[in-house]
């Protein structure tokens, strides 16, 4: 009896402890994203605030492409690349990309459809808009 009563002590443990630990995962996609300076076919940052992970994805039109590839052989015409994000208030940011001096980080704001830059020189902060998106979408899940 005493075997039967600590087998069924030990599965209402594991389901308490089972049931408790649910993962909830939040993402924001931000798509068809325009660019001051440059076109694209496809450009859209995946913000996973579960993960801490910025992916940006994005495709050149050949106008741009041939832009770059002009002073640089290894441009391709699509490319993705992966950050390590943070969460300030209302604002996500990516890690610091540079020296302690001069740095700068791609700045969401989770109400708002623009993407900023904000580059820091010497202790300076400026912020300047580089994409507006028209379409945002945020997906939760829970399992």
């Amino acid at each position: 009896m005493k075997k039967n009563n600590s087998t069924i002590y030990f599965a209402l443990i594991f389901f308490v402890l089972f049931s408790l630990t649910k993962s909830y995962s939040e993402i924001i996609v931000f798509s068809k994203c325009d660019h001051k300076e440059d076109s694209f076919l496809k450009n859209e940052y995946i913000l996973d605030l579960n993960e801490l992970t910025m992916t940006r994805n994005y495709v050149y039109n050949e106008k741009t492409y041939q832009k770059y590839r002009i002073t640089d052989l290894s441009v391709k015409k699509s490319n993705t690349y992966v950050r390590n994000i943070y969460q300030e208030d209302k604002k996500i940011l990516t890690l610091k990309h540079g020296y302690p001096q001069f740095y700068t980080q791609i700045l969401f704001e989770k109400d708002k459809q623009d993407i900023f830059i904000k580059a820091v020189l010497n202790d300076v902060e400026s912020i300047s808009k580089i994409s507006t998106c028209k379409k945002k979408e945020k997906f939760d899940q829970q399992s």
